[in-house]
Parts: C-alpha cells; structure tokens; sequence
C-alpha cells in the first residue's frame, strides 16, 4: 500500500458488480467560512446577507491599486482549528494566486496557498452509526478568499453578481482518501461540523453556505491501486452527499472499461435517463495555474505557540482592522 492507500473497505462495504467487485475511495475537500466580522483581506463586513453588494470594499471589488491587507484574527482562526485537528501548525505559511475567470471574481484569480498551507497534517476519529471507529487523515488546511454569487433566475437574457461574498474567509480542509463508503462521509463530515462549531471557529450553518463541500470518488478491484476519481462540487447536505456517492460510484461501476483516461484524469460523462444533479468535472488546465502572490506574503505562528495560546508572530504582511476584528 501506498501512503496514501492505507485502508480497505470491510467486506460489507464492497459492491458488487456485473463483472467483479469493487471498493468506493472517498476523499472531502470541505470549505469552512472562518467566524469572524470582517472578510480575509479588506475591512469590509462578513455577515451573511445584506443588499445586494452592501459588503464590498474597493478591495473586494478588485479596484485598480487596490491591495490586500490581511486579517490576523482569520489566521488565529485558521491555527486554533489546526489545533483541534490535532494537526502540525507550520510557522510559516504563503499565499498564491489561482488563477480563473468567472464573473463573479473580479480580481481574475483567488487568493489562496497551495505549497505552503497554514496547518500540516491531522487527524480526526470519526464513529460512524453503529460501526467501529475510524481513523480519517486530514492532509492539510489552507486559508483562501470566497468568490461572489451568480444569480441566473431574476431575468432570462442576464446574469446578476452579488460580491457580498466575495473575499469573505475560508478554511479548506482537505482530507486523505481513507473514507469507504457514503456513511462514514456523512459521519466524518459532521464529525468536523461539531469540532468547528465547538472550537467557534465556523458556524457550520450549511443552509447559509458557511459550511460545504467538494466529493472526491473512485473505484477500483479490491487490492488494485487507485482509480481515476471525478469531483462533485459544493454539496451542502449530508443527505444528498450520501446519495451522491452513492450514484457516482454506481455510475464509475457501469461504464468501467468503457472508456480509457483522458487528460484531465476524468472520464466522458454520459447521461442518460438518469444524472447527477451535484456532479461536475476538476480540469486541471491552465485556466486553473497558480503562482505566489506578490501582496500578503506570509503568515506566521510565533515561538510561543502552544494548544492554549494560539499567539501570532509579527510574520504578517499588513495591519489588522481592529474595530471589525471577529
């Protein structure tokens, strides 16, 4: 087994096939607002709703000259979640550009870390209903800005953008692919929820959006190595990421060696009578490449650091906006 490959399914968790059986590999990004009043990098509100672009700052905006400044209680926020996850807190993080284009990210590119994440490794122990417990790896925790919201249903011809979203903080949490079946994500999804919640570090109100997330699913033959995985975006339910890997696994299970890998490491979608109302493609292109940001560079945890006293050091690129401080 590989460092990644480091459990296999229970018998009762294999699937059978037409042709043979299979084992379900489940890996969850999830996306967790950070509880704080104002947006990761200008004063501008976080507070959920509003009117329509009533929580937008020149910087939110991606006015010309307009420059980041980093939000130190957002990073505090970050560390003391690492630290409920048990996981490694770097001393120094970065940020980086991710660059692509959608309207409703007017900067042209997200700022968030990609080589040099603000939490390391963790894990987390995850008892699913009437089963043993597990053991669920976390690979890594990343601070990055939210992107507004497209509205497509208050006119035929046009597209609304709301930008109150935009640039509020979020804590991806990134999961290894130990999960093996629908249940044990729904258990390790709320798992986190409740660890977020206690620690006041995300409301995990996922009707609002502040908690959700992205579900990577394979197959393969028991004992084999890893399949290609697809991605489903942005599920905000238990109920329907259940349901979810349910159908994509059952999907990847009857079209199996009927289609060979193409670049992006997915197979063609075929739709038939039935489909997959949260199911969507990651291509990795480069539309979607990164590199450092050149605004605020780094994030560091001072010396002093320890479960009890999640305390910064002054390796912060900017001032913090006291009078909206979370």
């Amino acid at each position: 087994m590989s460092i990644l490959d480091v459990r296999s399914a229970r018998p009762d968790q294999i699937v059978r096939g037409e042709k043979a059986d299979w084992e379900i590999i489940v890996g969850l990004e999830v996306h967790a607002q950070v509880t704080s009043n104002a947006k990761l990098f200008s004063g501008a509100s976080a507070a959920y709703g509003g009117a329509p672009n009533a929580h937008v700052s020149t910087v939110d905006a991606a006015m010309p000259g307009m420059l980041p400044v980093i939000n130190k209680f957002c990073v505090e926020q970050a560390i003391r979640t690492g630290l409920g996850l048990n996981a490694e807190i770097h001393r120094v993080s970065r940020f980086d550009r991710k660059n692509y284009f959608y309207p409703d990210l007017p900067q042209g590119y997200q700022i968030s870390q990609f080589q040099h994440p603000i939490v390391g490794e963790g894990q987390i122990e995850v008892e699913p209903e009437g089963e043993e417990p597990i053991q669920v790896r976390i690979e890594r925790l990343h601070l990055e800005q939210d992107a507004g919201k497209s509205i497509h249903d208050l006119s035929p011809n046009e597209t609304f953008v709301d930008l109150n979203r935009s640039g509020v903080a979020l804590m991806e949490i990134v999961s290894r692919p130990d999960i093996r079946s629908a249940k044990e994500a729904a258990a390790y999804f709320n798992k986190l929820r409740a660890i977020l919640r206690a620690l006041g570090t995300c409301d995990g109100n996922m009707e609002e959006g502040s908690m959700r997330a992205d579900v990577n699913v394979s197959v393969r033959k028991p004992g084999d190595e890893f399949g290609t995985r697809c991605e489903i975006k942005n599920v905000n339910s238990t109920r329907f990421m259940m349901q979810a890997i349910e159908f994509e696994s059952r999907r990847q299970i009857e079209i199996s060696g009927k289609w060979r890998d193409d670049r992006s490491g997915n197979p063609p979608v075929r739709r038939h009578n039935r489909r997959n109302p949260h199911h969507a493609l990651k291509r990795r292109c480069a539309r979607l490449s990164l590199f450092p940001g050149p605004g605020p560079a780094a994030a560091g945890a001072g010396r002093g650091l320890d479960r009890g006293n999640p305390r910064l050091a002054a390796g912060i690129a900017g001032r913090e906006e006291k009078a909206l401080r979370g």
